[in-house]
């Protein structure tokens, strides 16, 4: 083996514990569900998190008192795997539908559909995947491979687990984008590269960008 790919392996093999990969999402990782990619800036999450954001600064947002919260989606259609279902991929969005809605609930009225005074947020899952399979939105192949090699010749590592999301936030009247933000997080790790992806592995990582909104915009509207 040669040595620069012997250096590659036991770094992820000492650094598997803690996960290899960064928690900002790379340009080259866009999925193409925003519009505009290019004002996009490094920020960082009411919760401390590197996120990939942009704010309109002329955004009055006093005038809204309501949001229409739209069904989230996956982009780009996933494919289920044998560790990620079809049911388990229904059941993310349906949960980050639920936990969008119970934390900006507790400031804004949620709207049956688009009105006055309202923010659309136009919610997507981008890429689910644990180290060895998942959805393809983006794959770096050397890094899979160099994944895949250590979990072999470990016998079957804790398979790390990865999702993404992007998000739109428009003004209800003009379609006007008033922010938008792209980030991911990883969620609890496998047992192994058989071990079913559950709801429960990701449930942290859903709650904590539902919270992340909320608290987003409360300092927003504080002028802070």
């Amino acid at each position: 083996m040669k040595m620069p790919v012997l250096k590659t392996l036991l770094c992820c093999a000492v650094l598997g514990l803690g996960g290899c990969s960064s928690s900002q999402v790379d340009p080259s990782q866009y999925s193409g569900f925003l519009r505009d990619y290019s004002r996009l800036k490094p920020a960082e999450s009411e919760s401390g998190a590197p996120v990939m954001r942009w704010i309109d600064p002329d955004m009055k947002l006093g005038q809204y008192t309501q949001v229409y919260i739209e069904p989230s989606q996956f982009f780009p259609k996933p494919q289920p795997t044998a560790v990620i279902s079809a049911q388990m991929l229904q059941s993310i969005t349906r949960y980050f539908d639920t936990a969008l809605k119970r934390e900006l609930g507790k400031d804004l009225t949620l709207a049956q559909g688009p009105g006055p005074n309202t923010i659309i947020v136009r919610p997507a899952i981008t890429a689910v995947s644990t180290s060895t399979e998942g959805l393809k939105p983006y794959e770096v192949i050397p890094i899979a491979l160099v994944a895949a090699a250590v979990n072999t010749a470990a016998g079957g590592r804790d398979q790390n687990v990865e999702i993404a999301t992007e998000a739109a936030f428009l003004d209800a009247d003009s379609n006007k984008v008033l922010a938008q933000v792209v980030r991911k997080g990883s969620g609890k790790p496998l047992e192994n590269d058989k071990t079913q992806l559950t709801l429960d592995d990701v449930k942290p990582v859903l709650d904590g960008w539902a919270t992340d909104m909320r608290l987003s915009y409360e300092k927003l509207k504080a002028g802070k």
